[in-house]
């Protein structure tokens, strides 16, 4: 075994222990799930091996930004910052490993939809830097209550963290630790979360507070 699949069995080994700072779903750590995911390490590292290192051209941003803003396209893997309107970065995403659908439940390995806010910044992630987001939102609730997954007292709690920008609930039927982190973004890895490099991952986790708008689109 070459030092990126060790290096990724021990990761998935943690996520198994601790939750994905914790994408839900990572205790269903398989055999073909640890395979796959050791390819995709050598595959990023392969690519970390000969991309140039962009980061350390641009111009640093101008802190603290005024009104800020984050677009993740799921289809175009990229992840967009804005501030006062204008596009100020544009960074490559990783996505969940099953990076299509919007996400509907726990251990979907979706990387969910819809418009979100950060609810907490981690700076001892799992995965370098992490900013939580608000998932589920109302729309998840809505869709949850009436199929089922939730009762009307979870819907109710979800829709009360809403209202206050708050962490909503993270262990319903939903899902939930779903965030922005580190550690790569040349595949889609991740349990439903959105994977940056770390040097870029570091750039939005000081340019972006909490609170700030986050909007995943398909």
């Amino acid at each position: 075994m070459n030092k990126a699949s060790l290096l990724t069995v021990v990761l998935l080994l943690m996520l198994a222990l601790a939750g994905c700072d914790a994408p839900d779903g990572a205790r269903r750590v398989s055999v073909p799930v640890v395979e796959a995911a050791a390819a995709n390490a050598d595959a990023r590292q392969s690519t970390r091996a000969v991309a140039p290192d962009d980061a350390a051209e641009r111009a640093p941003l101008k802190l603290p930004l005024v009104r800020p803003k984050i677009v993740v396209s799921k289809s175009g893997r990229r992840l967009m910052l804005y501030a006062d309107g204008r596009l100020l970065r544009t960074y490559r995403a990783g996505l969940g490993l099953s990076p299509v659908e919007d996400k509907v439940r726990q251990g979907d390995r979706r990387t969910p939809e819809g418009e979100f806010y950060i609810f907490t910044k981690n700076n001892r992630s799992a995965f370098y830097l992490s900013l939580g987001l608000s998932y589920p939102n109302v729309e998840d609730a809505e869709r949850g209550l009436r199929d089922g997954l939730i009762t009307r007292a979870q819907y109710r709690s979800i829709l009360r963290a809403q209202e206050r920008r708050i962490a909503p609930p993270q262990n319903t039927a939903l899902g939930g630790d779903i965030y922005i982190h580190g550690n790569g973004a040349s595949s889609d890895w991740t349990w439903g979360c959105v994977a940056l490099e770390d040097s870029d991952i570091k750039e939005l986790f000081d340019a972006v507070p909490v609170g700030t708008t986050v909007v995943i689109e398909h």
